[in-house]
């Protein structure tokens, strides 16, 4: 099972950087454990394989440059073939800011995991920045038996300042099939991204995506987290969900004032859908 991204480029277009770093994690059957085949990284990506755990490679995306700037075209591939174990995560917060041409930026991401295999995609937050433009998207092709762990946080704005303009759209598909497809936006705009319908003065959001041929036999709970839940949190923690999937998987959505708050309650959610 592979995805057909864009060829690469690597190169300063006109209206920004087009780049794409790649990385493949391969069962060694001799040791038991994961190598790294194809670790390249590409323009603002460097990637630096870190110590694992178990038999699971683990990967850090360090910025070796500001990106996305308006105009950059930007992607990573991460594969875990067949039996594999991948572990992503990333240095520092990813920050969108706007570049010279008023260009919109892209950022791509394209995950595959192959049979038996399990990809832990859990990089720092995006940060939108005043006057960025960015629009991200991330694909996701899951073998039937393989296991997904996803988390997304985007931080709309740096502290003190208005957010930019962010578009993202999530797409999983499992054995073919559609799993998952929702998009968000907010930012200038936007029509009532900052509403109580929406976000209601939030300025961090997030989500945590769990998938595994577990969930086929014992669906995820729906569970309250933060203020929600009404178990004596702090009011102003933020809120939010974890609900079962209309397939073997759970997906936690949650709003709060800020990053730290943010990740406190995809935590949270992290270790409720692992209790089941």
């Amino acid at each position: 099972m592979t995805l057909a991204p864009p060829a690469p480029q690597t190169a300063r277009a006109a209206g920004g950087l087009c780049a794409t770093a790649r990385v493949v994690a391969r069962a060694d059957a001799a040791g038991g454990t994961t190598r790294l085949p194809v670790l390249d990284g590409d323009g603002p990506f460097a990637l630096r394989r870190i110590r694992g755990h178990g038999n699971q490679a683990r990967v850090c995306v360090v910025g070796a440059m500001s990106a996305p700037l308006g105009g950059d075209r930007l992607g990573i591939e991460a594969t875990a073939e067949a039996d594999s174990a991948l572990h992503v995560t990333s240095a520092a917060a990813t920050v969108a800011l706007p570049g010279r041409t008023g260009e919109h930026a892209c950022y791509d991401v394209w995950l595959t995991v192959g049979d038996g295999a399990r990809l832990d995609w859990l990089p720092e937050p995006l940060i939108s920045a005043a006057g960025s433009d960015l629009r991200m998207t991330t694909t996701v092709e899951l073998a039937p038996t393989a296991r997904l762990v996803l988390r997304e946080e985007q931080v709309l704005g740096r502290s003190g300042e208005e957010t930019g303009t962010l578009r993202s759209r999530l797409t999983v598909r499992r054995g073919g099939r559609t799993l998952l497809d929702q998009e968000t936006a907010y930012g200038p705009g936007v029509p009532g991204w900052d509403t109580s319908a929406v976000l209601g003065g939030h300025r961090a959001v997030g989500q945590f995506l769990v998938v595994g041929p577990e969930f086929e036999e014992a669906p995820a709970e729906v569970r309250l987290l933060g203020d929600a839940a009404g178990d004596g949190t702090r009011d102003g923690a933020g809120q939010g969900v974890l609900a079962p999937l209309a397939g073997p998987g759970a997906l936690a959505t949650a709003v709060a004032p800020d990053a730290l708050r943010l990740r406190r309650l995809l935590d949270r959610a992290a270790r409720s859908a692992a209790a089941g």
